[in-house]
């Protein structure tokens, strides 16, 4: 990954590929105005005071996400220096908002692929600043190359990629941070293993699912558990018999990829709260018998980017060593048509003993999800959450950018909203109406798999409940918008894999070992 760096060197003395500063939009009287923000002061002296007129003759407004780049003067030592715009500027005595902070940095990240290295000199007042810039960096830099890599050997040797793509930018070097400050070193050591961790999810979400399965994607969770002192515990198909995880069983008998069930434990030896997670792994969903239609197959290995993200979310606990114990359960399965599937009527057996029919072998993800909410409310932690690329309503009633958050708690769900924003992660809560669980009663089973089509992700999250402990808190985040990104890249977010609500569980799991779980 990109390296990161707390630089005590100047922006006129920094030698690098590019030096990337702050320009905003002018509020009130100035609006319309280019605003240089705190950090460019020597580049814009370098400029003999006329960056900002320079940066507005190229067209630059200071909106979100714009990049403007231009050659530098001679008072630097850098080549090229990089205008990425915050937005409006802030009111006065006010901060730059982290968010726009984070995403500048993606933009100007983004930009600067193939570079070896950048220096930051982006507006910072606290430590906080800094680990926002060091995230947007590190996020906004990121590359999927694994398959890339391959050679023509009747072509010329290229000097990027295998396919001629750009590597991403080497390292990011934070400039008016302090480096020897304990706060400033431990926002950069937090950024680094949050970002590395949101990343290795990222990989998995686009990975092929001709590599990643169930049985390839316990692996990989087997071995970071032995690396960062995590008790990882496999349920093979065997096991998952043995136990009577129908759902889990159920979902995954059509693929010659058989399910998993992975429990990753982190515990510390001060923890006084344990928190459980427990993510969708659909490693691809190819909808079963009731078969997606054309055109809605080819995105669909990112129907694990749930279990990617709880996976994530605990590794990135065990590094930060955070005063909680924290069980992630992934719940695996690859959702295929043949002559072994589960059909349209037939009735599943679940972990909990309540049966369920199934109405439409689509709608899968909720069958994993139940069997691995019963298996972790056993353990009886203080709270649970489950991340899901659940529903295609949600997606259109929330877009492509925001999760949907729904809980049996009220407050529960205003802490998880609230610590969602705060990480720069956009959330909305929803609902859970009692009258929509009637539209799942059936005439065979104790609950069917579908109910009422409108409302869908509100009816997925009631079926979901019905798995719960009643004593447990526990909150439902629907993923299905901002885990997957088909169109251009933007601020830090690439095309592909996002790693969406990472960032939230692993905010979630600090506060909770602060005492502050709500």
């Amino acid at each position: 990954m990109t390296a990161l760096t707390l630089s005590t060197a100047g922006a006129a003395t920094l030698r690098a590929d590019a030096l990337v500063v702050g320009v905003a939009k002018g509020a009130g009287s100035k609006s319309g105005d280019l605003v240089l923000a705190p950090g460019a002061e020597a580049v814009d002296k370098a400029f003999d005071g006329k960056l900002a007129s320079v940066l507005k003759a190229l067209g630059a407004a200071g909106a979100e996400g714009e990049v403007t780049k231009l050659p530098a003067p001679a008072g630097l030592k850098v080549p090229v220096v990089i205008a990425a715009g915050l937005g409006s500027v802030p009111e006065k005595d006010a901060a730059y908002d982290t968010e726009a902070l984070r995403r500048a940095a993606g933009s100007a990240a983004r930009a600067l692929s193939g570079s070896k290295k950048a220096g930051f000199a982006l507006p910072i007042e606290s430590a906080e600043d800094a680990e926002a810039i060091a995230e947007g960096a590190l996020l906004g830099a990121y590359a999927f190359t694994a398959y890339q890599g391959g050679e023509n050997k009747l072509a010329p040797k290229n000097k990027k990629n295998g396919n001629g793509a750009k590597l991403p930018l080497g390292e990011v070097a934070l400039l008016g941070t302090k480096p020897r400050d304990k706060a400033f070193k431990a926002a950069a050591e937090r950024a680094v293993a949050v970002v590395e961790e949101i990343n290795r999810a990222r990989d998995l979400i686009n990975t092929p699912p001709n590599d990643l399965y169930p049985e390839s994607f316990a692996a990989v969770a087997t071995a970071a558990g032995k690396e960062h002192g995590i008790k990882v515990q496999v349920l093979d198909e065997k096991a998952l018999v043995k136990g009577g995880f129908g759902g889990l069983l159920g979902v995954g008998q059509g693929s010659a990829h058989g399910p998993r069930l992975v429990k990753l434990a982190y515990t510390h030896p001060k923890a006084e709260k344990t928190l459980a997670l427990v993510g969708k792994g659909i490693t691809y969903d190819s909808g079963g018998i009731s078969l997606k239609p054309a055109g809605h197959n080819e995105t669909m290995k990112c129907d694990m980017s749930g279990a990617a993200a709880v996976f994530a979310a605990v590794v990135a606990v065990a590094r930060l060593g955070l005063q909680v114990n924290v069980t992630g359960w992934l719940a695996l399965a690859e959702n295929m048509p043949s002559g072994n599937a589960t059909r349209p009527g037939d009735v599943l057996h679940m972990y909990s003993g309540k049966t369920v029919e199934v109405l439409n072998t689509d709608a899968e993800g909720r069958l994993v999800l139940a069997d691995a909410l019963t298996r972790a409310c056993e353990e009886n932690p203080d709270a649970i959450v489950d991340v899901a690329t659940l529903t295609g309503a949600m997606v259109l009633a929330l877009g492509n950018r925001t999760f949907g958050i729904m809980a049996n708690d009220d407050a529960f769900r205003t802490s998880i909203h609230e610590i969602a924003e705060e990480v720069g992660e956009a959330s909305w809560p929803m609902p859970l109406p009692a009258d929509l669980r009637k539209g799942m009663d059936s005439p065979t089973a104790d609950i069917a798999n579908m109910g009422e089509r409108m409302g869908g992700g509100l009816v997925a999250g009631l079926f979901l409940q019905e798995f719960v402990g009643e004593d447990i808190a526990w909150a439902h985040l629907d993923i299905a918008g901002p885990a997957f990104h088909e169109g251009a890249p933007y601020g830090y977010t690439p095309k592909g894999g996002t790693g969406s609500a990472i960032r939230t569980l692993v905010k979630l799991a600090e506060r909770t070992a602060a005492g502050d779980l709500g």
